[in-house]
């Protein structure tokens, strides 16, 4: 597919390199096992070389299994079963046990409240949890304690510690369910970045060749060995990362948390190939001391996403890291990424888009009004059809019609473009488009302007309500100097420069820190929260008279 055919339109049509794997998570670990038992699937990163506890495919499947088998004495196949726990192997054993055994899985942020957990288990309707003790100083026991204190159905916690006797009480005679590849694997609860969490439900067809497809294209080698440090609890560590090996029979070295010195020290030790990591990672793995002197001869490339990946920072990985480096895109919804660039893209191509669709999708761009397919280079909201889009929310009808359309494409909320050569950019959100005057602004834009100020950190733009235009545009800035941030009429200037004057912010919010998801990505619906509730308010500078009218 690296081929330049010429768009005109914005649509890119379904192409294939192969078959789909038709296969249920079960049948995919069990194929496995039985054609390389011996291979290891799977590290515990731990920090102490001597405390890294390793499974073959054989064993950790077997585990798998017997943990299956317990917990069909406690729940049918088809109920929903939390599981809040850190990363750790005990997760990867849980997540399969409840594959094996027909149970659809719903994964938690540890660093939930009781609030959050109870909503996600509430709305999911599940009949237990497995947990953790403890996450990161967070007593997860006494988060369960109060959840099950709310919900009549939440009939059964487990804790993780009770591995063992979980596996002994189950009858190895018992026959497990028999599964098909559209049936729901996970549901997967969205970062809640725009709002609050729905529940994506996901099918193993979309989350193995979802996640095949992007390791396959970022230069993953079969059987070669990808290190995580991202959350389990997240699409990118349970589905792109670990699936995506598993589905090419490689190794899955896991960390507990991101530690740029140990995740160095792995790369080395374990002599891995490949991780997905977002671009604050990268960084601070390449401001690491120890960058210079580890052997990281074994890396061959990067995966990244979640936000912008600024083109000297892939330049930069490139050269000093001597990788290649695929961006990908992708949503809750749609399995997980279903845009990704290619390794051999040029570093500008990489950094100014999120590439092309993966075999077996098509994906098109379309006017947000008229729901037309609009021309090449003209922004409109991102649609998606294939094996991938997922079955519905779970228990929101509503929900599930304004994001699914009756001849299966997926409407994802997400605004950008399609070029003539069939590569992706990216705008912004739907929900985030400001309208001023009637006109539509996309915030990426301006922030895309502001990152290049010598002075700013970050930047997050969102509109705020005003009487006369309907909405402004405001500029949520980290200054690189906490102290003294840069005035803002410098910044407006700056901006004026480079942006019309719809577009250049009219009011500007200094931060040292940002709201954010566990992925990273900043939550802008936070910030419009504290913006009403009086939390942050901009500060007071002079405008040009000149400019002050300007529609």
């Amino acid at each position: 597919m690296n081929a330049q055919p010429k768009f005109t339109e914005s649509y890119f049509p379904k192409y294939e390199t192969g078959p789909l794997i038709e296969s249920t998570l079960g049948d995919l670990m069990l194929r496995n096992a039985a054609e390389v038992p011996d291979r290891l699937a799977l590290i515990e990163g731990a920090a102490d070389p001597a405390m890294r506890r390793r499974w073959t495919y054989r064993q950790l499947v077997d585990e798998a299994l017997a943990c299956a088998r317990g917990l069909l004495r406690h729940f049918e196949p088809g109920e929903r079963v939390g599981l809040l726990a850190p990363e750790t192997p005990e997760w990867v054993i849980f997540q399969h046990a409840m594959s094996f055994a027909g149970l659809v899985m719903v994964p938690i942020n540890p660093a939930y409240t009781a609030r959050e957990v109870a909503f996600i288990l509430g709305n999911a309707r599940a009949a237990g949890v497995v947990h953790a003790d403890e996450s990161r100083g967070k007593d997860l026991a006494a988060v369960v304690r109060e959840v099950q204190g709310q919900l009549g159905h939440l009939r059964r916690a487990i804790n993780v510690s009770d591995l063992g006797r979980l596996q002994a009480e189950g009858d190895p005679a018992r026959a497990l369910p028999v599964l098909t590849p559209g049936d729901v694997l996970q549901i997967q609860y969205t970062s809640g970045t725009t709002g609050f969490p729905k529940g994506a439900c996901l099918h193993h067809r979309g989350v193995i060749n979802a996640a095949h497809f992007i390791v396959e294209r970022a230069a993953f080698p079969k059987g070669g060995v990808w290190l995580n440090s991202m959350p389990m609890f997240h699409i990118g560590g349970s589905v792109v990362s670990e699936i995506g090996v598993f589905s090419r029979q490689g190794t899955f070295a896991l960390m507990r948390t991101f530690d740029p010195g140990l995740f160095l020290e792995l790369i080395e030790a374990e002599r891995v190939n490949c991780s997905l990591i977002v671009p604050t990672m990268i960084l601070a793995l390449l401001n690491h001391p120890d960058a210079k002197t580890r052997d990281l001869s074994s890396f061959n490339s990067i995966l990244s996403g979640a936000s912008a990946v600024p083109e000297a920072l892939v330049k930069r990985a490139k050269q000093e890291f001597r990788v290649e480096f695929a961006i990908m895109y992708g949503q809750t919804e749609s399995n997980g990424p279903f845009l990704e660039t290619f390794t051999t893209d040029s570093d500008e191509l990489q950094a100014q888009t999120i590439g092309r669709p993966i075999p077996h999708v098509e994906v098109k761009v379309v006017d947000v009004g008229t729901l037309e397919t609009v021309p090449v280079n003209t922004v409109g909201e991102y649609w998606v059809r294939g094996f991938n889009t997922m079955k519905q929310y779970y228990e929101q009808p509503e929900a599930t019609r304004a994001a699914l359309t009756e001849d299966g494409w997926l409407r994802t909320g997400d605004l950008g473009t399609m070029d003539e050569n069939g590569y992706f950019r990216i705008t912004g959100r739907l929900k985030e488009m400001i309208i001023r005057g009637g006109m539509n602004l996309y915030p990426s834009e301006i922030e895309g302007v502001l990152f290049q100020h010598e002075d700013v950190a970050q930047v997050a733009v969102i509109g705020l309500p005003d009487d006369t235009w309907g909405e402004t545009v405001a500029a949520v800035v980290l200054p690189k100097n906490l102290d003294n941030p840069p005035p803002p009429e410098l910044l407006w200037a700056y901006c004026r420069k480079n942006l019309s004057p719809q577009k250049t912010p009219e009011h500007w919010i200094f931060v040292r820190e940002y709201p954010m998801t566990a992925t990273g990505k900043i939550q802008k619906n936070i910030l419009l929260d504290w913006c009403r509730e009086g939390r942050l308010t901009p500060v007071a500078w002079a405008r040009p008279e000149r400019d002050s009218k300007v529609a």
